[in-house]
């Protein structure tokens, strides 16, 4: 019996070594050129918001339901946009007028105004130069008062004044606009149509429309609530891509390629099996999550691995736990591959 007891403390350590060997990180599962990892399903969520603040009007879907990208899932009471878009518009056809005005320069009607005016100022003026001439031999011969003729004179000159800027008015008519006041207009009426732009744009963010395909997951806001910028009104989960987060043993590193076929079970579909690849390997290490269950010691460093998946049924969910199965050592040939639709 005591020859037994060696034979038996022998093949106790033979068999820890064995085992100890066969859990070391980075062995288990690559006999046949794969690695087993365990990991969850991931996919992006994004909070939705109106871009401006107005009391909802109504919300066009549910918690659960697919949306197309672009689809319009809520809106925003629009009454009052739509007025400050309608005097937008209103001001920039004012201000389009006006430019318009100063372009086109006077009209012809006006310059011909202004001309018969010039001439009955210049009539005007010889009849009084006239007057003045003949008051002033009146008045050398001491028929006229000196104050008939200094008054005659200045009426003479104010006739000569009245043609000078009926003159200068004609020529500014003529010349049309100044290129400063049409530039400024030009300037003006890009302003407006800037503001109506703007009160377009405020207009369009009344409307709520999907990002892209996804899921509505929570429905956070109702009608006739206030929606404000920094408030989610929906989530929306996105369909693709879906992918698992892993965490890769620091041994592995060296075998497992960007690009490298995986191929992913689940404990709710136990007997499928969903291709994917790997898409990314987290640059720098951290330990171990407590949440991820592994052969290897917990306080091992790990390296974030991102593995999508094809899911064309939609039956890997957000948090699902799975196992992985990673290519090791894949040739060059076959990596950066998208197995979606294989088996």
């Amino acid at each position: 019996m005591k020859k037994l007891i060696p034979l038996v403390l022998i093949a106790l350590v033979a068999a820890a070594v064995f085992a100890v060997l066969k859990l070391r990180p980075g062995d288990s599962g690559t006999d046949d050129g794969r690695l087993m990892l365990y990991g969850n399903i991931d996919i992006r969520e994004v909070q939705l918001a109106f871009n401006g603040s107005e009391r909802i009007r109504e919300i066009l879907v549910q918690e659960g339901d697919r949306v197309k990208k672009g689809q319009r899932l809520a809106r925003l009471d629009t009454r009052l946009l739509e007025a400050r878009l309608a005097e937008a518009e209103a001001a920039v056809e004012a201000q389009r007028q006006a430019l318009a005005k100063l372009e086109a320069g006077s009209r012809p009607e006006e310059i011909r105004k202004v001309e018969a005016e010039l001439q009955a100022a210049q009539a005007q003026a010889k009849a009084a130069r006239d007057s003045y001439r003949r008051i002033k031999r009146l008045l050398e011969q001491k028929l006229v008062s000196p104050q008939d003729e200094e008054q005659a004179r200045s009426q003479a000159d104010a006739a000569e004044a009245q043609v000078r800027a009926i003159k200068e008015t004609l020529a500014l008519l003529r010349a049309g606009a100044r290129k400063e006041d049409i530039a400024a207009a030009r300037a003006q009426l890009a302003s407006r149509e800037a503001a109506r732009e703007q009160a377009r744009r405020r207009l369009a963010d009344a409307n709520l429309h999907a990002p892209a395909d996804g899921i509505i997951r929570n429905r956070i806001l109702e009608p006739g609530d206030m929606a404000f910028p920094q408030t989610p009104v929906l989530t929306l989960a996105f369909v693709d891509p879906v992918w698992v987060r892993a965490y890769l043993p620091e041994p592995m590193l060296g075998r497992v390629k960007l690009g490298a076929r995986a191929w992913i079970t689940t404990d709710s579909y136990p007997d499928k099996r969903y291709p994917g690849w790997v898409g990314y390997v987290s640059p720098t290490a951290e330990f171990t999550p407590k949440t991820v269950q592994t052969p290897e010691l917990r306080t091992r460093l790990v390296y974030s691995v991102r593995v999508f998946a094809c899911n064309p049924e939609d039956e890997l969910r957000l948090g699902m736990p799975v196992s992985l199965e990673v290519e090791l050592d894949a040739p060059a040939d076959a990596l950066d591959q998208r197995p979606c639709g294989e088996s």
